[in-house]
């Protein structure tokens, strides 16, 4: 196991070989915190238990890393709530470690800078402080090998199955809802997810009933109560929910419940999903190893960046479960269509300003793009919404 000793010997090891110029290094760093505003503010079952309150923008963690060769790489993580100052503020404490390092060496340089941090851990705010450089990395890698981040990962198809989750919260009334989900089909989702964990349990029920009556009996349809439900009241409603053949019941417990999970998952023919609130992948094992869901929903930003999700992605076929990545379909869409089983990818439109380039969707799929790494350019309006930025090196 490195130690900080060892980490630092080889930050200087790679200071001398840039200054030799034995192979390309890093030379510059750039960190931005930006607020993405939200049209409307969002409520889930957090909101409505009164644990949240609405959510009305996100902030999202930018890293630009270029190299003395002049290869560049554009990563990000996000926060929906309190934490992205704090995650950007620990960026700019680590990232002048990745200085004079040979970008390819990206489990290593992972490895470097969680121990930058370790006395504050290894999970929570620290690995997602780390994962837009992570991120960063990888679409550099793959922009130097000329291929799509999926393409260079190994890729098992060209598209991937495709829900919506944005037009389906519980603060949206149930006619704009079934609205909302004629809007989705008509743009090519595959399938819809809404929120329940409502206090009324007959609330939940009056909507997913709605729901499934509009979308037929077949259609993929999927519901998330955001960790709001107590096991005896999960049992209770889960097994009520049975009827409406769901392609999963989301979250119904709290996230790191795995016991509480695996129960439900080993009582019910309808399938349990969760992940998307842990932070490592440690907590990820733990989920997995226990049976606790049938479809596993890890994020990259979350867990520090794709080089943990990719460890988690290979536990997680090893174990045979299904996969579907949280938010984030501008980087989910390479690592989904990388999984050897057919997975599902989260429809959310909400980053697409932040971006130049826009995904593809066709018969319910969201293609995989052609261009180098994640696809993906900084627009106007990103820099617009910038609110800090912070360098470190100099830019070549």
């Amino acid at each position: 196991m490195s130690t900080p000793q060892s980490a630092q010997s080889t930050f200087q090891l790679g200071e001398a070989l840039a200054a030799d110029g034995q192979g390309d290094r890093i030379v510059w760093v750039k960190l931005s915190l930006a607020f993405l505003p939200l049209a409307t503010p969002i409520s889930d079952a957090k909101v409505f238990t009164g644990r949240q309150k609405p959510l009305t923008e996100v902030a999202m963690i930018f890293a630009e890393i270029r190299t003395r060769d002049g290869h560049e790489g554009l990563g990000f993580a996000y926060s929906k709530r309190a934490g992205g100052p704090g995650m950007y503020a620990h960026g700019k404490e680590i990232a002048h470690e990745l200085l004079g390092e040979d970008p390819n060496d990206i489990q290593r340089l992972w490895i470097k800078l969680s121990w930058a941090a370790a006395s504050v851990g290894r999970s929570g705010l620290s690995a997602q402080g780390i994962a837009p450089f992570d991120v960063a990395l990888w679409d550099m890698k793959a922009k130097r090998a000329g291929l799509p981040l999926a393409k260079l990962l190994g890729a098992h198809r060209d598209s991937v199955r495709l829900y919506n989750t944005s037009g389906g919260f519980l603060s949206t009334a149930l006619p704009q809802v079934l609205e909302n989900i004629d809007a989705s089909l008509a743009r090519g989702l595959g399938g819809i997810k809404i929120k329940v964990g409502h206090p009324d349990r007959n609330v939940d029920l009056q909507r997913v009933e709605a729901v499934r009556k509009k979308l037929g009996d077949n259609f993929p349809l999927m519901v998330d109560a955001n960790q709001q439900w107590d096991r005896p009241t999960a049992a209770r409603i889960c097994r009520i929910l049975e009827q409406y053949n769901l392609t999963w019941i989301e979250e119904p417990l709290d996230a790191y419940d795995a016991d509480g999970h695996a129960a439900l998952a080993a009582a019910l023919d309808t399938p349990i999903a969760t992940g998307e609130m842990l932070t490592s992948f440690r907590e990820h094992a733990d989920l997995i190893e226990k049976r606790a869901s049938d479809f596993v929903q890890p994020d990259a930003p979350r867990v520090g960046g794709i080089t943990e999700f990719l460890k988690v992605m290979q536990l997680a076929d090893y174990h045979g479960l299904s996969m579907a990545p949280h938010f984030a379909m501008e980087i989910h869409l390479h690592l989904a269509a990388a999984y050897p089983r057919e997975p599902w990818l989260e429809h959310f439109e909400w980053l697409e300003p932040l971006f130049n380039e826009r995904l593809v969707m066709k018969d319910g799929r969201m293609l995989v793009p052609n261009r180098p790494g994640l696809g993906f350019t900084l627009s106007d309006q990103a820099v617009a919404w910038t609110k800090e930025t912070f360098e470190c090196g100099k830019r070549p």
